[in-house]
């Protein structure tokens, strides 16, 4: 019997419980395709940036995961184009035919054209960020340790962050609480110093997806850690160390961290019409995308209109990816055995933030409830625990947030990085 191929680009919420609802369907031979050979754990990457979890707590190889699934197969490589003509992709690493194409490919940070930030500010949504992020914030902190100049100093000294959602807001919060316990031990010279936190958003207020409780509640916390807030203050340009606010406005720093905004990714082969706002792939209901016949799309790089609780197309986050991944799956199945298919229909579980110890905020829509403090803090840490893929990952999370949390430190503030001149050559 021949098997139906179903590709899927991209190995994160979505495309891997795509694959792992499909796995063990004989129907179906599926290949994952991803850029790196690894499944990431994006919520958790803050804490990767700022020295608290490794990054094998929170990832895990795409190979090993599949062990036992002999219908899922793994192939490394990045996208270049789609030929939908005939029914192939081209790979980095070659072609791939298919008979069904999903698209799970995420989203990338948005720059807003401006070129000066897409070059030097930090992004924060790889592994590779992660680790850069942390390199870089301990090689200034080594830096500032035996600088002499006062106004090199400030710069090395002060930190700007880039956008008040969630990651803003967690990276923020964990910053305050490394100066308030961490700072003066690690680095005595210092001793007096007091390095500044700038969190800057567009908006009107930080976590604007959540309730008008969650806003006030994070802005009262943060402003008590000593995070200096810059509402309604957008980020024109970062040029010669100094960030740059549409109302005039300047900051020196030589860190700006970016996680102001996210765009989805084009693709060669797909036409234009077939993408939506933020480059987001426009699908109906049952994720097909626009104007194709076998290709569809799942995650945060979809945008479905046609869910009546959310006209506007749903939230970008980790539970709309694998509810719909796990949809599709579904209806692939159906659609092979003449069956009826089911439309998507997001289930709204609630939204979840951290901003320090024992400091979190919760909203849950069913029924409407919202909590703050130590309650949320506990819900937050327990379902990202039990929301990472393996339990290998989840005893390595628990066992580091269990060190943290009784010593108040972590010892993973290592610089590591690969020589330049060795990586370049080996790469020729």
């Amino acid at each position: 019997m021949m098997k139906t191929k179903i590709t899927i680009i991209g190995g994160g919420f979505a495309g891997l419980n795509l694959s792992k609802h499909l796995a063990g369907k004989e129907e179906f031979d599926v290949t994952l395709v991803d850029m790196n050979n690894y499944h990431l754990f994006p919520p958790l990457l803050y804490q990767v940036a700022t020295g608290f979890l490794d990054v094998s707590n929170i990832a895990y190889p795409f190979r090993k995961f599949f062990h036992g699934k002999a219908n899922v197969h793994f192939r490394l490589g990045k996208l270049q184009k789609v030929m939908p003509e005939d029914n192939k992709v081209l790979l980095s690493t070659g072609e791939l035919a298919f008979d069904y194409l999903v698209l799970a490919t995420g989203t990338e940070p948005n720059y807003f054209g401006i070129e000066n930030i897409r070059r030097t500010a930090l992004p924060m949504k790889t592994a590779d960020d992660a680790i850069e992020i942390r390199n870089y914030m301990l090689q200034k902190m080594e830096e500032v340790t035996i600088e002499l100049d006062e106004i090199r100093r400030k710069k090395l000294f002060s930190v700007v962050i880039a956008g008040g959602g969630p990651t803003g807001v967690e990276i923020a919060g964990m910053l305050a609480e490394m100066r308030k316990r961490i700072l003066h031990r690690d680095y005595p010279e210092l001793t007096g110093l007091q390095p500044r936190i700038h969190l800057v958003d567009s908006a009107s207020a930080l976590l604007g997806a959540m309730s008008v409780q969650s806003q006030k509640y994070t802005y009262e916390v943060l402003l008590k850690m000593g995070v200096e807030i810059h509402l309604n203050t957008q980020v024109k340009n970062y040029i010669n160390d100094t960030v740059i606010f549409s109302d005039g406005k300047t900051l020196e720093t030589q860190i700006l961290l970016w996680t102001a905004g996210v765009t989805g990714k084009i693709f060669e082969g797909l036409p234009q019409e077939c993408y939506g706002r933020g480059n987001r792939l426009l699908v109906n209901e049952y994720n097909k995308v626009s104007g194709t016949g076998n290709i569809y799309a799942i995650g945060d790089s979809c945008l479905l209109t046609s869910d009546k609780n959310f006209p506007q197309g749903h939230p970008q986050l980790a539970q709309v990816a694998l509810q719909q991944g796990k949809n599709l799956a579904a209806n692939l199945v159906a659609v092979i055995r003449n069956q009826p298919l089911t439309p998507f229909a997001y289930n709204d579980k609630g939204s979840l933030a951290i901003i320090g110890r024992n400091k979190a905020v919760a909203d849950f829509p069913k029924p409407a409830l919202h909590l703050e403090g130590f309650m949320a803090w506990g819900i937050w840490l327990f379902v990202h625990l039990f929301s990472l893929v393996t339990y290998r990952n989840r005893f390595m999370t628990l066992a580091n947030w269990a060190v943290a949390f009784f010593t108040k430190d972590q010892s993973l503030r290592m610089i590591i990085r690969p020589r330049a001149d060795q990586q370049s050559s080996r790469n020729e």
